[in-house]
């Protein structure tokens, strides 16, 4: 079966490696995202003699033009930035996929992971679907959901969702090539869903606030590689990497941002709810009793 592959990043980079190992699967080209263009996979390219595209408006005629005399089966689309209109989606025979690390008809649109684990969630989904004119609305080919425990952060899902979305990509395009694809539609799974914008500057700012447990995932969700979590004391930005959420702390009223209690692990400061212990930051130096965080420089 032929492969034309849109892609972009470390989650394509897994998964082309998998489709070349398939003496059955061919690569009839890769398409890379225009604005900034993968070298690895244009190094892979390179190696393998496949042709290596990039264009601004793959929506155009001429690029259609194009890609239809390539001759491709099915259309593969893995962390690509360009929105597929129904000309191209039906070029192949066996339409275009799309590898989305959300369970979806839950978790469309951006920054899946950050918003699963901002929104507490106990597992994730990635899904592998039929692109449609909608945003991650076509019919489900295949989809698995994993575990989120508390020891988990962006950096752990994200290190994970790589590996498996390769799998799972695979895997769906196998059923497609024995023709065992049984497509769900997403309103049987629940008849709207949601779908999550993504996250832009100024959204790591962490809300005081917030109860313990929402800032413990926020502080989490959007670790390195993210952005990480900001707070302000006066003037100065600080970083929180790593905050400790404790159970057992008691509920009681205060001055949310307020340091609390400082010791060797680290600083307690007060939440919407109760208190968090931050263990991992930076920008911060000797905390005291009393010193006050917010959400802006004064």
């Amino acid at each position: 079966m032929k492969i034309g592959y849109f892609a972009d990043g470390p989650w394509s980079h897994r998964a082309i490696k998998k489709i070349l190992l398939d003496p059955t699967l061919e690569i009839t080209f890769i398409c890379a995202r225009y604005d900034n263009p993968d070298l690895i996979l244009k190094q892979i390219a390179i190696e393998y003699k496949i042709p290596f595209l990039t264009h601004p408006k793959i929506n155009a005629d001429e690029f259609i033009g194009h890609i239809q005399n390539l001759q491709s089966d099915i259309f593969v689309s893995m962390s690509f930035n360009q929105i597929f209109k129904e000309k191209i989606i039906e070029i192949p025979r066996y339409r275009t996929i799309n590898c989305h690390a959300g369970a979806l008809p839950f978790y469309r649109g951006r920054n899946i992971l950050n918003w699963a684990l901002i929104n507490d969630e106990k597992d994730f989904g990635i899904t592998v679907h039929y692109v449609d004119v909608g945003i991650d609305t076509g019919d489900i080919l295949i989809q698995k959901k994993y575990p989120i425990t508390d020891k988990d952060n962006y950096k752990s899902l994200l290190e994970f969702a790589h590996q498996e979305c390769a799998e799972l990509l695979l895997e769906a395009i196998k059923l497609v090539q024995s023709n065992q694809v049984k497509p769900i539609k997403q309103n049987e799974i629940h008849p709207i869903g949601f779908y999550c914008t993504q996250r832009k500057e100024g959204d790591e700012i962490i809300n005081w606030e917030n109860s313990s447990r929402e800032i413990f995932n926020f502080v989490r969700a959007i670790t390195e590689p993210g952005p990480v979590a900001r707070t302000f004391l006066n003037d100065n930005e600080i970083k929180i990497h790593e905050v400790k959420w404790i159970k057992e702390a008691p509920r009681f009223k205060g001055i949310e941002g307020a340091v609390i209690g400082v010791d060797d692990e680290g600083f307690s400061v007060k939440t919407g709810d109760s208190f968090v212990k931050i263990i991992k930051f930076e920008g911060y130096k000797n905390p005291k009793i009393g010193d006050r965080f917010s959400n802006s420089k004064k």
